[in-house]
């Protein structure tokens, strides 16, 4: 089982308290495993970032983070927090898909977060993610008052829920001549959308 209880993508919402235990009973009573991916907690702002699944049963949940989203999509590096029993396994697949992450980057990122830069450096981020979220959402009040946006407690997206009837692929095509990314909802649907193209709703990343 996958799960994104603390962020979910593309909608945004989080995992409830009660669906997080049922998540990790399901876990117990079925002898699986829940990977959890946990791709942009650090930047939540109206609230404490919610702590892991991997912390309330470690030996049933692999977490998977990163620091594409706290650094930068060029910083491939990311990590796993996983039961003991899979951590053998998982180091000889690392070695036999790519020989390894650059070490130098390793070091780097290690030293940052050893030396307290890493957390400065996330809680000056939220700071400004935060700002340009309240920039968003008052530009969309002002211009655009029909739509509910939705998602804005975490993360670096935002759901717009539009009126009925309206072409999310149009508005979504019309918005890239001006320079601002959106992606209708559809694209996140499981079949791709087929069937499906006049979607209510559009995901915008900042």
């Amino acid at each position: 089982m996958i799960a994104t209880p603390a962020h979910q993508s593309p909608t945004g919402v989080a995992l409830a308290p009660e669906r997080r235990q049922e998540l990790l009973a399901w876990a117990r009573e079925r002898d699986g495993l829940v990977i959890e991916d946990d791709y942009d907690s650090e930047f939540r702002y109206d609230n404490e970032p919610l702590s892991v699944l991997q912390g309330l049963d470690p030996e049933r949940v692999a977490t998977v983070s990163t620091a594409s989203k706290a650094l930068g999509p060029a910083i491939r590096l990311g990590w796993i927090a996983c039961p003991a029993r899979l951590l053998g396994a998982i180091v000889d697949d690392k070695r036999l898909d790519d020989r390894g992450s650059p070490a130098i980057d390793q070091l780097a990122l290690a030293t940052l977060m050893a030396s307290g830069r890493y957390d400065r450096h996330l809680r000056r981020m939220r700071k400004r993610y935060a700002a340009r979220r309240d920039a968003l959402v008052a530009a969309l009040a002002e211009h655009a008052p029909r739509l509910q946006a939705r998602g804005l407690a975490a993360g670096l997206h935002l759901v717009a829920a539009l009126p009925d009837g309206a072409d999310a692929e149009a508005i979504a095509a019309a918005a890239a001549e001006r320079g601002v990314g959106l992606h209708p909802m559809s694209e996140f649907r499981a079949d791709g959308g087929a069937g499906h193209r006049r979607s209510s709703s559009l995901r915008r990343s900042s």
